[in-house]
């Protein structure tokens, strides 16, 4: 086993471990080193084609983050958490957003744009299926929550706490924070921080179905 690996234990240890924090201790900052780990496993994160339909919104201003409580159901982790990311889509994604992902590809693989005219007239057809049988937005929100999954994984590796939420008014925040005019909307938010000593829910039993009830495997 090298040194970057991690004992499979100790994995399930920090799975165990997380839990959506309810209260975070507002005192206790995520360190800078720290962050920018999390902050790249948001890059890292898969999508389908690769695509990226997402941009992830780290809302700093205090301020604004006063007024999102009341669009939040009045959950305070927005507030209190040491960071807040809004996870939002990249609206109606096209043929545009195909051609400067494919730029990038060559530029980053050193391949020539006509080399990859095949992936992107298959990209492209897949985006201009009908409205009727694919919802592009629908399908950008599930590449969405695949970048909230790594969030939160990594975030568990590090003793970083999270709380996922859908539990918030999304076209509030949408203006609250400009997004239409940048050509986004919320999905999911995750306020990214350090548990309160006075969580009650920290030491709780996580309630899960049996293994056998949830895997199958298929011989």
């Amino acid at each position: 086993m090298n040194a970057t690996t991690f004992a499979p234990q100790e994995v399930l240890k920090q799975l165990e471990w997380r839990y959506a924090v309810k209260e975070f201790d507002s005192s206790k900052k995520i360190p800078e080193d720290v962050w920018k780990v999390l902050e790249q496993s948001l890059v890292l994160s898969p999508s389908s084609f690769g695509l990226q339909p997402w941009k992830f919104f780290v809302v700093r201003n205090p301020e604004i983050r006063q007024q999102l409580v009341e669009h939040s159901w009045g959950q305070k982790q927005v507030v209190d958490a040491s960071h807040l990311i809004v996870l939002a889509i990249k609206e109606d994604v096209d043929e545009k957003d195909v051609d400067t992902y494919l730029q990038k590809m060559s530029e980053v693989r050193n391949v020539p744009l006509e080399k990859l005219e095949g992936l992107s007239n298959m990209v492209k057809g897949f985006l201009k299926r009908p409205a009727d049988v694919f919802d592009k937005d629908a399908w950008s929100a599930k590449q969405v929550y695949i970048a909230l999954g790594f969030l939160m994984f990594a975030a568990a590796m590090l003793e970083v706490d999270t709380c996922p939420m859908e539990g918030i008014d999304p076209a509030k925040y949408d203006e609250i924070l400009g997004l239409k005019d940048k050509g986004y909307s919320t999905t999911v938010v995750c306020p990214v921080g350090y548990r309160s000593a006075n969580d009650k829910y920290a030491n709780m039993a996580k309630v899960r179905f049996e293994t056998e009830d949830v895997v199958e495997y298929l011989d």
